[in-house]
């Protein structure tokens, strides 16, 4: 990127060139070729060109300095790879103070951007494009011109944020979008509100006029609940942004009611659930369908809700040490509510006993063996054998079990002292369950 500056170009000037540069209209350059093709495609800040300069674009600096503007360059020979595309821009009060900017190796069809000079606050640039041929030093017309005016002051007026439906700082049951009035509060060149939930989500909405208001519903994000922070800040024509007003929600919790209605303690086997909404949000707007997601097998499952918002759902329960289930509702006007949270832990630790060597109490003696009997907690599981250890650095040792899930091992105590037992049973799936511990002392 090459850029001219002012002063160094105005020296050079003769009478003729001076008149030449107040002619930077199309169809005065480059016509002796004519090969390479006007830009096109002319972008102010990523806006369109503002070809009328009583309504120029009104833009602040880029995040690289100074203004971005841009254009396409085309040429008729297709077989040309590489080309310039030269802007020349000037005070829009001042058409004899031209400087230019040229960008090298512009592809043909592909917009090219550059940066003109920060402009005070106010003033006005015009500009136009022009593609050269870098190998023949031939230039297309020059673009229609375009205009921009600078604009790098952010509002100084937060604005006012007011709910018909939610009052600030005041409890309010969830259900129905929050209804909001934004007004630019006294910000006469505020022409929309940006605004921002917790976590990040945002959007905007454009005022009535400059300088006005906007009325707007929000559905909060998934699952809000209690003190929720909403914030506003009013943005001008430029983009500016103001500091921000702070609006807190305090909004009830929304989660529906889940209810384990089959008897089904064994894992594996299917359970059924009904699924209830919050009566004030079945009140605002219809439960349409239920998001549950096993936390402990992270499946995700839709379920829609009957027209008085309760649903019936069967899932099987896979966990064999239990499951917990997460649940919301989702209503018509597009509510989802807070979790509703459920959970119901199984055992599947083997049942240990001993007679020899009874549990949490003194027994036998050293050196005298002990039977120790393992068998299934839970009926129908189909144990096929049991691991087992005496002391947790032990190693472990596996046995099959009998034809009802159950099995007796003989163990012989070293010495007099506190032991542990731990073992598991593993089922006919290759399902390994849960760990247990069987303590007992040797006399």
């Amino acid at each position: 990127m090459t850029h001219t500056p002012a002063r160094r170009l105005r020296a050079g000037l003769t009478a003729a060139s001076a008149v030449a540069l107040t002619l930077l209209v199309p169809g005065t350059a480059g016509a002796a070729t004519g090969t390479p093709l006007t830009p096109t495609d002319l972008l102010n800040g990523g806006r369109p060109c503002a070809t009328d300069p009583a309504d120029p674009a009104v833009l602040h600096d880029s995040p690289y300095g100074g203004f971005s503007v841009s254009g396409t360059t085309h040429h008729s020979d297709p077989s040309v790879w590489q080309l310039d595309e030269e802007f020349a821009y000037w005070p829009t009060a001042d058409p004899a103070q031209v400087g230019t900017v040229v960008r090298h190796g512009a592809r043909p069809g592909s917009s090219t951007t550059t940066y003109l000079p920060t402009l005070p606050d106010g003033q006005g640039y015009t500009w136009q494009a022009r593609t050269v041929d870098p190998a023949t030093g031939a230039a297309s017309d020059w673009s229609a011109p375009c205009h921009l005016t600078a604009d790098n002051t952010a509002p100084a007026t937060k604005p006012t944020v007011t709910s018909s439906n939610y009052p600030e700082n005041q409890w309010t049951a969830g259900g129905s979008p929050v209804r909001f009035t934004f007004t630019a509060n006294g910000t006469a060149d505020a022409v929309a509100f940006r605004y921002t939930w917790p976590a990040g989500q945002s959007g905007t909405v454009q005022a009535d006029a400059p300088g006005g208001s906007a009325t707007v519903d929000l559905v909060p994000p998934a699952g809000t609940e209690g003190p929720t922070l909403f914030r506003v800040q009013s943005v001008d024509r430029a983009g500016n942004s103001s500091s921000p007003s702070d609006y807190q929600l305090l909004i009830l919790r929304t989660s529906p009611t889940v209810t384990k209605t089959s008897h089904s303690p064994m894992f594996g086997k299917p359970a059924t659930f009904r699924l209830t909404p919050d009566p004030g949000v079945q009140a605002a707007s219809p439960v349409v369908s239920y998001t549950v997601t096993n936390t402990t097998t992270y499946e995700t499952t839709t379920v829609p809700a009957a027209p008085d918002g309760t649903a019936e759902l069967t899932l099987v329960l896979k966990s064999p040490r239990g499951d917990s289930l997460e649940v919301t509702s989702t209503s018509a006007n597009g509510w989802t509510s807070s979790l509703a949270r459920w959970s119901e832990g199984i055992d599947t630790t083997p049942t240990v006993t001993s007679a020899e060597y009874p549990a949490e109490s003194y027994g036998g003696a050293a050196g005298a063996p002990g039977t120790f009997h393992f068998a299934p907690k839970i009926k129908g599981a189909q144990i096929t054998s049991y691991t087992y250890r005496f002391g947790w650095s032990a190693e472990w040792t596996t046995v099959p079990a009998g034809p009802h899930g159950e099995a007796d091992i003989s163990w012989t105590p070293p010495a007099g002292d506190w032991y542990v037992l731990e073992s598991y049973a593993t089922t006919k799936d290759g399902i390994e369950l849960s760990h247990g511990e069987y303590y007992f002392a040797v006399n």
